[in-house]
């Protein structure tokens, strides 16, 4: 963590160097504001599993995986409130995680399916992707 006219200077120069150099990075981050920054692609991972991913674009403008929309409304904006959706429940355990999906225990849209077996990821829109039962055949 550093003071915020700092990381958006280091933001600001990995972006120059990734142009001119023609770089790729793999950036870890908590926060989705440095990932819309500085990212093409992202990414969505929950207790070590990957929920979602495409390009920028395409996550923040159409949210799939409910935690993915329960992230990006809880993201602060300069532009005032908005609707949030909170997240109930405890994370589980990392070292044991829960059966199924990894998130069942706090999705407002768990079905019975979700308990048991883990979602696949599977292409929903062209190059994004989402691992959801509400989005099974």
């Amino acid at each position: 963590m550093v003071d915020v006219s700092i990381r958006a200077q280091i933001l600001d120069l990995l972006l120059e160097m990734k142009k001119e150099m023609d770089l790729t990075y793999v950036i870890i981050t908590h926060d989705l504001s440095v990932a819309y920054y500085i990212s093409n692609k992202v990414t969505i991972m929950y207790l070590g599993k990957i929920f979602e991913m495409g390009s920028k674009e395409s996550i923040f403008k159409d949210p799939l995986h409910p935690y993915t929309q329960a992230l990006i409304q809880a993201t602060p904006t300069l532009k005032g409130r908005k609707e949030r959706k909170i997240i109930g429940g405890e994370v589980p355990s990392a070292i044991r995680p829960p059966s199924g999906c990894r998130f069942h225990p706090r999705c407002p849209f768990a079905m019975e399916i979700c308990k048991r077996v883990e979602p696949e990821l599977i292409e929903i829109k062209p190059n994004h992707y989402v691992a959801c039962h509400l989005y099974g055949k």
